[in-house]
């Protein structure tokens, strides 16, 4: 695969991830995974296959009910193999409340994912961003309360 075709599946599962979990395609977020693919998310771990993918996916759906990535604003790394790295912002709505990225600056919505990507799916993924969606775990950051 290219460094363009493996952008171009992380994309396309980025967006079914923001439509609902169903690509525009038609194909479902879970079909962008290899069978036996890893996926390593912040405060729920690693989630090793496509079903322990879905529960992941499931215990975040039932917190985040809208997320919207800003693809136009992605930062991509390209490792020359199957590895690649993108950086974004994103805004939302999660159970206990609205973010978008800036809003305030230390809040959530910046993230960066690490893909592994060939024979078109992704084997594994690492994201790591502030999974404090709406700004509420502040009494644990003393610098926060000066802001």
């Amino acid at each position: 695969m290219t460094d363009e075709e493996r952008r171009a599946l992380v994309t396309a599962y980025l967006a079914a991830f923001d439509n609902g979990g169903t690509g525009h395609d038609g194909v479902g977020v879970l079909d962008y995974f290899a069978d036996d693919a890893r996926f390593r998310f912040p405060k729920w771990g690693l989630a090793v296959g496509r079903p322990m993918i879905g529960e992941l996916f499931a215990d975040l759906g039932a917190t985040v009910h809208a997320v919207t990535h800003h693809f136009s604003s992605f930062t991509w790394i390209h490792s020359g193999g199957d590895v690649l790295a993108v950086e974004g912002t994103t805004h939302g709505r999660h159970r206990d409340g609205r973010w978008e990225a800036g809003r305030p600056e230390w809040g959530a919505g910046h993230w960066c994912g690490v893909f592994e990507v060939r024979d078109r799916l992704i084997h594994r993924a690492s994201i790591y961003l502030d999974p404090d969606y709406a700004g509420q775990d502040v009494d644990r950051y003393p610098w926060l309360s000066h802001r």
